[in-house]
């Protein structure tokens, strides 16, 4: 399983980016931004860390890995306050942390749909980990095609006075679902295409979508059938 890290936290890059937003004259705001964004840090890591476990002892226990990697990424500072100012809600840390929940974040790739709820269910059964929110787009697909689980969950970030329930966002999805993703997201904010060439492709992709569902329970059919008892221990 390969653990990639983006946007990772930089005390420095986020100190300058939070300094333009907010102003250093709000330093004691500042400071607690800073705190919050570390804390966000820590409680991805502490996901990740579950999360590695977990796909560990499915491979000891039935040789298979439902993990096939997954994406840690801080929100950038930007990024925060364009979605805070589009919802209207005010550039401080209490209205931040009462209403932005994904600032750490962390994407499951799969390599099965019913991995995708292995790793739903057995993360959530942990005394530590808190659901906050879950939408499952598998179940019910976007209009767009798009596939995959989306969870809110509070970890405690253990700190020298104590813990510190944390949010952090989980995407949980298969390669397919993700290799779809990634190139919608591409169409659709990431180049300057005529508007009828993307109206095209968008139908295209709902087809494909639809597609790479129906392949993928076909080869997790298969897979069932060539692998140890249990190996899907949660069946959906």
């Amino acid at each position: 399983m390969i653990l990639e890290r983006s946007n990772m936290f930089n005390i420095d890059t986020i100190n300058n980016d939070l300094s333009r937003v907010i102003g250093k004259e709000h330093a004691e705001e500042l400071k607690s931004l800073m705190r919050y964004y570390r804390l966000c840090q820590s409680a991805v890591n502490e996901i990740g860390t579950k999360l590695e476990n977990l796909d560990g002892e499915y491979q000891s226990e039935y040789n298979h890995n439902p993990i096939h990697h997954m994406e840690q990424r801080m929100k950038a500072v930007s990024s925060l306050f364009n979605k805070a100012k589009k919802k209207h809600i005010p550039k401080t840390v209490d209205a931040i942390e009462n209403n932005i929940f994904d600032i750490g974040g962390i994407r499951v790739i799969t390599n099965y749909i019913n991995d995708v709820y292995t790793i739903k269910e057995n993360l959530l059964s942990q005394d530590d980990v808190t659901l906050i929110k879950s939408k499952d787009y598998i179940k019910n697909p976007k209009s767009s095609g798009y596939r995959s689980v989306h969870l809110v969950v509070s970890v405690p970030v253990f700190l020298s006075t104590g813990p510190v329930e944390t949010p952090v966002e989980i995407q949980i999805r298969t390669v397919g679902m993700d290799m779809w993703a990634s190139l919608e997201h591409k169409l659709r904010y990431k180049t300057n295409v005529e508007a009828e060439k993307v109206e095209h492709f968008e139908n295209k992709l709902i087809e494909d979508a639809n597609a790479i569902f129906e392949i993928e329970s076909n080869m997790q059919e298969i897979y069932r059938d060539l692998s140890e008892p249990g190996v899907f221990k949660n069946e959906e």
